[in-house]
Formats: C-alpha cells, structure tokens, sequence
C-alpha cells in the first residue's frame, strides 16, 4: 500500500522505551540491557523527562575497563553529549541527525505533548522503513569515523 504522506520519526521508532533512572547504578543498567535485549538505554532524570543516553559500550570502556564497581556509578554520570529528535520530524530529518552526529540510536522526544520520551530509533527502524541507497549513506558517514 502507497504512503500519501512521508514517514514521521514516530512511524519508524520503536515504541515504549524504557529508561533507567538518572541515579541507578550502571549495574542496574546492564541488567535492564539484558532483559529488554538493547544495547543502550535512554537517561531519564527524576521528572522523568530525557538527561542522556548510556550504552553497553560506555558502561565496558568508561566503568568495567577501568576497574570501577558499575554497582558503585550512577548512570546519569555516563549520559554525555544527547541528541534526539521530534516525534514529529520527518523520518529523513531523523536519518540526517544520525548521520551528522554519527549515532547508531536515537531518542524520539513528543515535544507537543509535554516533551516526553515515546521511542527509540535504531539501525533496524533505519533498515525496515528506508531505502537503500539511504541506508548506504546512512552506513557509509556513521561508520566511515568508527574504529
């Protein structure tokens, strides 16, 4: 069936992200990964709005590698630097912020209704919902930087 209108960010997202909260440990992080099967987890602060984004490699590099307890590391204190995008935004806007920033997952906020975080955008919403020849691109600027 032919779309009349162009994806929104919402149309290709995965619905329902769970966050970890902003002062539980890195530890609890890892065991929410395991359980939901993600290798990241969006930040969410005590008014429950988006502070960050830790991934299964920041908690090994930043933590583990370093001979921390990531019992003993908020994860708030991972977030870095955040981007996301408007629940509302196009689809290709969200491609292109991904591809500016070279970020493999992006946070979907619903800005209109009370800034809140409604999903997650990944690779895999990249390579269901777009074309080829924009996924190559897509491939081809995030992992040109990639070690």
């Amino acid at each position: 069936m032919a779309r009349n209108k162009p994806l929104k960010a919402r149309d290709i997202m995965t619905a329902g992200a769970k966050c970890v909260g902003e002062h539980e440990s890195l530890l609890d992080a890892a065991k929410l990964m395991r359980e939901l099967h993600v290798g990241a987890l969006p930040i969410c602060g005590d008014d429950d709005k988006l502070q960050g984004l830790v991934t299964d490699r920041d908690i090994v590099i930043k933590c583990v590698a370093d001979g921390v307890d990531p019992a003993s590391v908020e994860a708030g204190s991972l977030g870095g630097e955040l981007h996301w995008i408007d629940a509302d935004a196009s689809a290709t806007d969200a491609l292109a912020s991904m591809e500016q920033h070279q970020v493999k997952r992006l946070p979907v906020i619903d800005v209109q209704n009370g800034h809140r975080l409604v999903g997650m955008i990944s690779e895999a919403n990249l390579a269901q919902n777009l074309s080829d020849k924009q996924i190559a691109e897509f491939a081809s600027k995030v992992y040109a930087g990639a070690h």
